[in-house]
């Protein structure tokens, strides 16, 4: 019998679509970016985002409109950069407040994620996108909000995703052992991270990623086969 008291989700490619990601929220971002930015520039998030994004590229005094066409080539670079991530967070905000933008989910998705709360799992995210993105996500989808069903989420700021400290720092946030976390992601360097922490692991492939044979994970194409006791 499986010792597992958490699961840690990732989001992209494991619950969610890569191409949702990919090709809805990461465009609507760039085409919105200028303008977000011209509209909320005097706000002390906004401008912690410009000035985060100026500090980590090494120049401090890049005038918005700079710093903006910066941001703009990280999204085309898909870096996992907090304060893009963050800047991204706000502008996706707007869009699922107004309808424009709902998060996807796949239906597995939610019925494990339900199911495994309601046996008394404590389900967590860990995912390169803002913790703010990350409650948009979940919170504005075609099955309702999905944030009750979370005990807490994690992003970039705990460290990179591909790097086992980042686990191990998680399942003390937590509380638990890291022997009592499963980590559920379509990356298998996040999973060889997860597991070198000593957490178990999933890989979930569902045909949107290029994942290597012989990497050593158990292998879902879903989460309706998924049981986090029988692992």
């Amino acid at each position: 019998m499986s010792g597992i008291r958490a699961i840690v989700t990732d989001i992209e490619g494991t619950t969610s679509s890569i191409s949702f990601v990919k090709d809805v929220l990461f465009p609507f971002a760039k085409r919105n970016l200028e303008a977000f930015v011209t509209a909320h520039a005097h706000e002390p998030r906004v401008r912690e985002c410009l000035d985060g994004a100026r500090s980590l590229a090494g120049t401090p005094g890049l005038s918005d409109a700079d710093t903006v066409a910066l941001l703009r080539q990280w999204i085309d670079e898909d870096k996992k950069a907090t304060p893009l991530k963050s800047l991204q967070g706000l502008i996706w905000g707007q869009a699922y407040t107004s309808g424009e933008v709902q998060g996807h989910v796949y239906p597995d998705a939610v019925d494990g994620l339900r199911a495994w709360h309601g046996r008394g799992f404590r389900l967590y995210v860990y995912s390169s996108g803002s913790i703010a993105a990350q409650k948009l996500i979940f919170g504005h989808t075609a099955s309702g909000d999905l944030t009750p069903l979370f005990s807490g989420y994690f992003d970039t700021t705990t460290g990179p995703k591909v790097e086992s400290p980042s686990y191990a720092k998680i399942a003390q946030v937590i509380g638990l052992p890291p022997a009592e976390v499963l980590f559920l992601s379509d990356s298998v360097a996040e999973l060889d991270a997860a597991r070198s922490a000593g957490m178990h692991t999933a890989c979930l492939d569902r045909g949107e990623a290029i994942i290597p044979a012989g990497h050593g994970h158990p292998t879902f194409h879903g989460f309706a086969t998924l049981d986090p006791s029988a692992l």
